[in-house]
């Protein structure tokens, strides 16, 4: 079995050199180039995402992209890591929901507010960054992480985000996500995908 990380330092990819960390499974790196806003470069080749974009997956020549895809992907594919609750467990639900909320609700919101723009509702699938911390904020009151007592893939991307974003001037101020993003990082295997990122 052959696990190749398509990435690009500091971006969204290098969530998933920290979930590959996590698992501790063997896996390569494919570092690519992606083209940034303003920039006139073209498409790198090399990589295999039909947008150009990272992260991307390739595992025995099957290609794997968008983060909830790959998350939910390689955490079924090792269950033993213990990163996402398998089929029949009754958090099964909730973990996907917490997937599907980030990748349809969360990282909208988040660009939205950057681009100052406000969604219209009703019209959009999602909400403004306010009630996504909220909603969150409120989850997070009376436990460690977002499923419970458990860390999974979710709180990796979730938190993760918060992490890097959640200290932006035009983010709202919410304690429990502070602490939970800190909880987050505060992990061996986040140091570990840090230094292969640089």
């Amino acid at each position: 079995m052959t696990l190749t990380l398509v990435h690009s330092p500091n971006t969204r990819s290098t969530s998933f050199l920290w979930l590959l960390e996590e698992i501790g499974a063997p896996y390569e790196i494919q570092r690519v180039t992606i083209r940034h806003a303003g920039s006139e470069e073209g498409r790198d080749p090399s990589n295999p995402h039909p947008h150009g974009k990272v992260p991307a997956l390739l595992h025995d020549g099957a290609l794997i992209h968008e983060q909830a895809a790959i998350a939910l992907y390689l955490t079924d594919l090792f269950p033993q890591a213990g990163l996402g609750p398998t089929v029949g467990n009754p958090k099964r639900g909730p973990y996907l929901t917490w997937l599907a909320y980030y990748a349809g609700v969360i990282e909208p919101s988040f660009v939205s507010k950057f681009l100052n723009i406000t969604p219209p509702r009703g019209l959009a699938g999602w909400v403004v960054v306010d009630e996504v911390v909220a909603h969150i904020d409120a989850t997070l009151k009376d436990r460690p992480y977002l499923l419970g007592d458990t860390f999974t893939a979710a709180d990796l991307i979730i938190g993760g985000t918060f992490n890097m974003f959640g200290k932006s001037p035009i983010m709202p101020r919410a304690d429990n996500i502070a602490a939970y993003a800190a909880r987050c990082v505060d992990r061996p295997a986040f140091a570990r995908a840090q230094a292969k990122n640089a």
